[in-house]
């Protein structure tokens, strides 16, 4: 009697945990597909095929299953590890490195991040892993500025065009005039090695 129990009992924790996981992968595709702001409860049910109470029992509320979303889109696509540039020793060629990086990644993960920087002002459920990800960006960034020569002239110059190359809505900018990656990331390095000429 108890091994029936106990194998009722996983097989109901299984299917919730079924369940739940239609529900973010709905979420996720939905996200790509209509963005953020279109993205509703309801169409979040009818898209994993449940009842919105359905999703209320897995989810209180709309920031906890964006939440879970994003947890899980990022498992999937995670950002460049720093440990691919951290040691290289050439400071230009660790900055190259890690926009070539960077790009890539904007590149195969365009969609949502397009719709994600549309609509992050409207969705609050969304600022938070937004400014996450804006802040592993710029830890980054402080990195890959640190490792240059400090110049009174330049230094300045240089930590903030290494921020802006860095963004995405920079790659995108830079995308939608028809650059490929390799492109963007020779002109974003012209750029950075014109700010030794800055006084």
């Amino acid at each position: 009697m108890k091994k029936t129990r106990s194998y009722r009992m996983t097989e109901r924790a299984r299917s919730q945990e079924e369940t739940r996981q239609k529900i973010v992968e709905a979420t996720m595709q939905l996200h790509e597909e209509i963005g953020p702001r279109a993205t509703t409860i309801s169409a979040i049910a009818d898209k994993a095929g449940v009842q919105r109470l359905t999703v209320y029992r897995h989810f209180p509320d709309e920031t906890a299953v964006f939440q879970a979303c994003t947890a899980h889109w990022l498992e999937l696509n995670a950002p460049p590890d720093q440990a691919l540039w951290s040691n290289i020793g050439d400071p230009r060629k660790r900055l190259e490195t890690a926009l070539s990086a960077f790009y890539g990644y904007y590149s195969s993960t365009r969609r949502m991040w397009t719709v994600s920087h549309r609509d992050v002002a409207d969705v609050p459920a969304l600022q938070g892993p937004m400014m996450e990800f804006a802040g592993f960006v710029a830890s980054v960034g402080d990195d890959l500025s640190d490792v240059f020569e400090v110049d009174d002239n330049s230094n300045a110059a240089r930590r903030t065009t290494i921020h802006h190359s860095l963004a995405f809505p920079t790659w995108l900018d830079l995308d939608e005039r028809g650059l490929g990656d390799d492109q963007k990331v020779q002109l974003a390095l012209q750029w950075i090695d014109g700010t030794s000429d800055t006084g």
